[in-house]
């Protein structure tokens, strides 16, 4: 995960870092997941952290039972990803996002076999690649394992980006035993609960407000289920644990202390896979990115929808979303601002929409268009024909107005006495192909707060928190 990534990046540029990550020193785990293509460059260093809950640790031992104990865990299940995070880092730039997936969120991984979990995806591309190696007639269990693994590390990899729209450029796992050896080494972290909890099933037994959490506790942090409201509570545990581990892991008391750094390197050698290309230049990574060593580092939850009853939703998404969302976190803060802010005032206009042209359905698809933009839905009904398209406004408000217009694909504005303040009204015709015609897809635009309401979506919307989770400072969470 990014705090296991971030240990390595910030000690690999100490002297007794460097001097223990150095080939042939007895470095970190490979796996090739990235293959030799090179990717697209899409202005960005993309890197996917994987926290997996195998048994094992990065070189495949068995973890021991007094561990397991510990870790409130037993020797089955093993290899379900238990948190997906992208982290973007903008060429350039001195600060980097995460994006974290909950473990639960439908998607189509390609096997045929309709919308899988997330967490699973790894399982199902393994033994896809098994069942394939079997009937290849291979038969060397090593081959079979080592080969059938990373295939479905890569589909995992495929599958973020393809909901994502990145290009991905690393790759990095930690597993359980990361949790335990990691929070211990730095004598845990500090995180911030706004009730107290008891949880018999992950030992998540916390008192209400601050913390200390290592070993076995940290785990039990992030992994709690019972007793949340939702999958998406989970995922802001994640992103308060993480906050918390770069916050300590950057201070002086970690750095400047012989021990602690002995401890975590050994801890991070024993629970990180990485690609081979960034274990075998982390010292140029590091230095590269340094200008986030300072704890600048801004988590997010993806954007995501429940739908169902409470308790019992499905966990989906909408791909055009979560690529602009991805897109989005390219822009500088201050671009994110304006963006955001200007997307917030459209919840404030109130649109209807009207069909005048001859294709059935239109007014319904584009309202659904807007509102999914932002805009307020009014009404959407059949108008009597016209050639043309036109977006009414009421007087003095020319600015909502063509702020609709710009959703729409330019549509030419006009004042009108009859229409009420704050409302606009959409008038469709012959001539649309604007965003909700047949044959177009349009380009759904996130709104970054978290607040968007989405009327196609019958459910609690989730994309992010009002103000990100990072390093500085301890959010409460529930």
């Amino acid at each position: 995960m990014l705090v296991a990534l971030l240990s390595v990046l910030v000690l690999s540029t100490t002297g007794l870092g460097w001097a223990m990550f150095r080939p042939g020193a007895g470095g970190t785990s490979t796996a090739d997941v990235i293959g030799s293509g090179l990717n697209a460059p899409d202005g960005a260093t993309d890197i996917l952290l994987i926290g997996n809950d195998s048994r094992t640790d990065a070189f495949g031992n068995p973890l021991p039972a007094n561990i397991l104990r510990d870790l409130h865990t037993t020797q089955e299940g093993g290899d379900l990803t238990d948190a997906m995070i992208l982290v973007r880092i903008p060429n350039g730039a001195q600060s980097a996002s995460a994006i974290s997936f909950p473990r639960d969120t439908l998607v189509d991984i390609g096997l045929g076999d309709g919308k899988t979990k997330l967490t699973e995806t790894m399982n199902r591309g393994k033994d896809a690649e098994l069942a394939k190696l079997q009937k290849q007639g291979i038969t060397d269990q090593k081959e079979l394992d080592e080969k059938s693994r990373l295939a479905g590390k890569q589909l995992l990899l495929e599958t973020i980006e393809n909901i994502t729209g990145v290009s991905i450029d690393h790759y990095a796992e930690v597993n359980l035993l990361g949790f335990y050896d990691i929070t211990n080494a730095i004598d845990g972290v500090e995180v911030c609960l706004n009730d107290a909890t008891k949880d018999s099933y992950s030992g998540a037994n916390f008192q209400k407000g601050l913390n200390t959490i290592k070993g076995g506790s940290a785990l039990a942090f992030v992994r709690q289920r019972h007793g949340l409201i939702n999958e998406l509570e989970r995922g802001k545990r994640q992103q308060a644990f993480m906050s918390a581990l770069a916050r300590k892991i950057m201070s002086t008391g970690t750095l400047t202390n012989p021990a602690k750094l002995t401890n975590l390197v050994n801890a991070i050698k024993k629970s990180v896979i990485l690609d081979p290309e960034l274990a075998g230049d982390i010292l140029g990574f590091a230095q590269q990115m340094q200008g986030i060593a300072g704890g600048n580092v801004q988590f997010y939850g993806a954007p995501v929808h429940l739908v169902g009853p409470s308790g019992q939703e499905d966990v989906t998404i909408q791909i055009p979303e979560v690529k602009q969302f991805a897109a989005d976190l390219l822009l500088s803060p201050t671009e994110r601002q304006q963006k955001q802010a200007a997307q917030q005032s459209r919840s404030t206009i109130s649109v209807s929409v009207y069909n005048s042209s001859p294709v059935s359905g239109l007014a319904k698809r584009v309202l659904e268009e807007l509102t999914g933009q932002g805009f307020n839905a009014g009404t959407s009904s059949n108008a009597d024909a016209m050639e043309s398209s036109v977006i009414y406004y009421a007087t003095g408000e020319e600015a909502a107005a063509k702020q609709v217009s710009d959703a729409l694909g330019g549509v030419p504005t006009e004042a009108r006495s009859d229409v009420q303040a704050g409302s606009v009204q959409v008038y469709l015709g012959r001539d649309y192909a604007g965003p909700g015609a047949q044959n177009f897809a349009s380009r759904q635009t996130v709104r970054l707060d978290g607040l968007r309401q989405a009327a196609p979506f019958p459910a609690q919307v989730s994309t992010t928190d009002e103000q990100p989770i990072t390093a500085n400072g301890v959010p409460c969470v529930n």
